[in-house]
This record gives structure tokens, C-alpha cells and sequence, in this order.
């Protein structure tokens, strides 16, 4: 891994989702799958690709599709049923968990890989490969990656659920958050250096955003442990009163909120209590230090797609600033 190939990976953010709007809009990247509306979905990942899995699936069982995300590497793995469809998720193709997990489903159900590079060794058994068009990724952190697979289920949500119009507003999300992560990219000497130093604190960054987003604090945690080595963790806004909260009486408890949950309240009074640190991204919230906004940050799926950039930032800010 390598800090400045990173920060550059993440510049080439809006127009590597704007080449896969065009994509979108030019193909069906699922054409062929064998998935539709009846089948049983089980989405296979590691890290980062089992975040956008998790979501993906709980938004598709919201709207009545049977799909399930699962670590590649549990032993407890979803038996095969009539309409099975295995989408095993790699952004390099050779995660040794779910090249192993779809070894076992291949000779039982159809296998779709999704893979950032061409021929990698997860598309030996499949029967149908998506391509995320991510681009390479030089920094050797999956970044682009991510967002692609996000997107991608969002298309597959769409085809599943909705129709051709459907289709279209997806690549039209994917054109806005480029417009959204060009936005957060061109001001980050504005707002980058006084969120780092609110988010960054002795004892570690805690991120937290709503269910329906649960990636982004988790992908967000991990690109501050991946990159800078810093500690971090992600929660759930309505689990943190649950999990979390206890922390902001013993430590210095720096969040990150991703905001947009109807669960904000409960977490706010704690924050007020105990005098936490709080950054808000995506929305004014009460009782912030600091709340960042950009362009777009009212749609719900645009801040899918693109707030995990502000946590990426902070990581290869971070990271650069200890290898020079």
C-alpha cells in the first residue's frame, strides 16, 4: 500500500464514476446473470465487499427480493435451493475466503463474480462476471472498488425491482455523486484540516451512520485502520445508545456522523451529556463541532455513494502525513 498512489485513487473518484454512468447506460452489466425477481440471492464477500453486500441485501429483502449477504469465510453458509444464485464480490478477485466458498456453491447453483480485474482467478467458476470498471487502484486499497460494487447493486436492486426507467436513475445517482465527490475533492483544503483534527483523537475515530447506509461507517473505520493504522470503528446510529455510548464516558470520544437516521436524538443527548466531540457529515446536526455538507447530500443514495470520501480523505491525509 502506498499513501500518495492512494490520495490519487481517490482524485480520479469523479471521473471514474462518471465513465461507470456511462457504462451503466450503455450495457446491462446483469444481462445474462440468470438473476431475477424469483431468485434466492446470497451475496459472498470479505472486508469492504461484505459492507456494500450487507446493504445491498437488506435494501433488496425491503423490497421483497430473497437475498442475504454472508462473510465468505463463515461455516455456516446458506444452503443451496431451488432459484440460488451465488454473487461473490472481489474487488481483486482472489480473496482466498470467497475463492474457497464459491469452489463449494459452483457445482450447485449459478456463481456471478464481481471483480475489478479482468481474468482474476474468481471468474474460473463462474457462470457470469461483472466487471466494476473501477479502474486500477495503485494505492492497493479497494476505494474505487467499493463504490462500484455499491452502485452495481444498485442497478442489479433496480433491474430487480423497477424497469428500465429504474436503470436510468441509477446512472443518474452515479453521475450526481461524481458531481458530489468533485464537490468535496475541490473545497478539501477548506474543511479537510478541521474535521481530521476533530475526528482524529487519542483514543481513536468512532463513525456512525443509519442502517441503510452501514457501509459507509464501516468502509470509513476501515480505511483509517487500513491506511494510517489508526483505531476506528463503525455503528449503527440507533444501535450506538446500545454499544457505543458507554465509551463517551472514559475516553476521548471523537464521532463521525454520517447523517440522516431518525435515531439521531437519543444519540445526541449522550453526545450533549458527556461533552463529545461530534462531526457531522451530510446534514446540520445539533450540537456539531463541525458539519460538513456538499453538493447533493440531500439524496439519500448520492450519500451512499460518495460520503465515505470525506472518511478516505482524513485516512490518506493522515497516512501521508506519517510517511513524510
Amino acid at each position: 500500500m502506498i499513501p500518495d498512489l492512494f490520495a490519487e485513487d481517490l482524485l480520479a473518484k469523479p471521473d471514474v464514476l462518471t465513465g461507470l454512468a456511462a457504462h451503466l447506460r450503455a450495457a446491462d452489466p446483469w444481462a445474462g446473470s440468470g438473476i431475477d425477481a424469483d431468485s434466492r440471492l446470497v451475496l459472498l464477500g470479505m472486508g469492504s465487499s461484505h459492507y456494500a453486500n450487507a446493504v445491498a441485501a437488506a435494501r433488496l429483502r425491503a423490497l421483497g427480493v430473497d437475498a442475504v449477504a454472508e462473510l465468505a469465510s463463515s461455516d455456516v453458509l446458506p444452503a443451496v435451493r431451488p432459484g440460488t444464485v451465488v454473487v461473490a464480490v472481489s474487488a481483486s478477485g482472489g480473496s482466498a475466503e470467497t475463492l474457497d466458498a464459491v469452489s463449494r456453491y459452483a457445482s450447485r447453483c449459478p456463481v456471478v463474480a464481481m471483480t475489478n480485474v479482468d481474468g482474476s482467478a474468481i471468474a474460473a467458476d463462474a457462470t457470469h462476471v461483472v466487471p466494476m470498471v473501477a479502474g486500477e487502484e495503485r494505492g492497493g486499497v479497494a476505494c474505487r472498488s467499493f463504490q462500484h460494487t455499491l452502485a452495481l447493486l444498485l442497478d442489479l436492486e433496480a433491474r430487480l425491482t423497477g424497469s428500465s426507467a429504474g436503470r436510468a436513475a441509477v446512472a443518474d445517482v452515479v453521475e450526481r455523486s461524481a458531481v458530489a465527490s468533485a464537490d468535496l475533492l475541490a473545497r478539501r483544503a477548506e474543511w479537510l484540516p478541521r474535521l481530521a483534527e476533530l475526528a482524529l483523537g487519542p483514543d481513536g475515530t468512532h463513525l456512525v451512520a443509519p442502517a441503510r447506509r452501514l457501509s459507509s461507517a464501516f468502509q470509513g473505520a476501515l480505511m483509517l485502520r487500513e491506511g494510517p493504522r489508526r483505531p476506528a470503528v463503525g455503528c449503527e446510529t440507533g444501535d450506538w445508545s446500545h454499544v457505543d455510548v458507554y465509551l463517551t464516558k472514559t475516553t476521548d470520544y471523537r464521532l463521525v456522523l454520517f447523517a440522516g437516521s431518525r435515531w439521531e436524538p437519543a444519540l445526541l443527548d449522550w453526545v450533549a451529556k458527556r461533552g463529545t466531540t461530534l462531526t457531522a457529515v451530510g446534514g446540520d446536526v445539533p450540537g456539531a463541532a463541525y458539519a460538513l455538507r456538499y453538493v447533493d447530500d440531500d439524496d439519500d443514495d448520492v450519500r451512499l455513494l460518495t460520503e465515505v470520501l470525506v472518511a478516505e480523505l482524513v485516512a490518506a491525509d493522515a497516512w501521508s502525513a506519517q510517511t513524510a
